[in-house]
């Protein structure tokens, strides 16, 4: 697992609990950040997936 795919689940458990909060206390604002939030660290999550596919195909090469 590289960095960017730990700070893709961590941004992303942090959008979770930002648009839950946002439920919470009725702020739609709060709601519509994390789950940008989300969206972003899913992103990053599925970019350090694809370093890990490259990385271990030059090594298997």
């Amino acid at each position: 697992m590289n960095k960017d795919q730990v700070k893709g689940v961590l941004k992303d458990i942090a959008g979770k609990l930002q648009e839950d909060a946002g439920k919470l206390v009725g702020n739609k604002e709060q709601q519509v950040k994390g789950l940008n939030k989300q969206i972003s660290g899913k992103a990053e999550k599925v970019y350090g997936d694809a370093k890990e596919v490259i990385k271990d195909t030059t090594k298997h090469s």
